[in-house]
């Protein structure tokens, strides 16, 4: 069974920095995309930034710039480092990787909820003005 958990979240002023961890337990997952997405209230989920095996990142418009990823391979851990923080980026944010199944089949590393089988329970963002 994989586990996903996330970590590092909280509340700060717009300008400040956060730095997010996600552990996985368990070893019957995917490494070759490994991602962050966010929900914001009433707002549907949207990709944040992934990264594959090879370490080739990808990041929303909204984000470049402010936003990193990176990962551990040794620690089986993900983060992401979030630089000047805008009150828009807050939400709640959750890692996300594929199954054994559908990593070996996706045709790249996408923000595309249904190409990750399993998904943390989320840590919350909140950014004041």
């Amino acid at each position: 069974q994989v586990q996903l958990a996330e970590s590092g979240g909280g509340s700060v002023q717009a300008g400040g920095s956060l730095k997010l961890s996600c552990t996985a337990s368990g070893s019957r997952y995917s490494s070759y995309c490994m991602a962050w997405f966010r929900q914001a209230p009433g707002k549907e989920r949207e990709g944040v930034a992934n990264i594959e095996s090879d370490g080739v990142t990808k990041y929303a418009d909204s984000v470049k710039g402010r936003f990193t990823i990176s990962k551990d391979t040794a620690k089986t851990a993900l983060y992401l480092q979030m630089n000047s923080l805008k009150p828009e980026d807050t939400a709640m944010y959750y890692c996300a990787v594929p199954t054994l199944d559908t990593g070996a089949w996706l045709p790249g590393c996408r923000f595309t909820e249904s190409d990750f089988g399993y998904w943390g329970q989320g840590t919350q963002v909140t950014v004041s003005a």
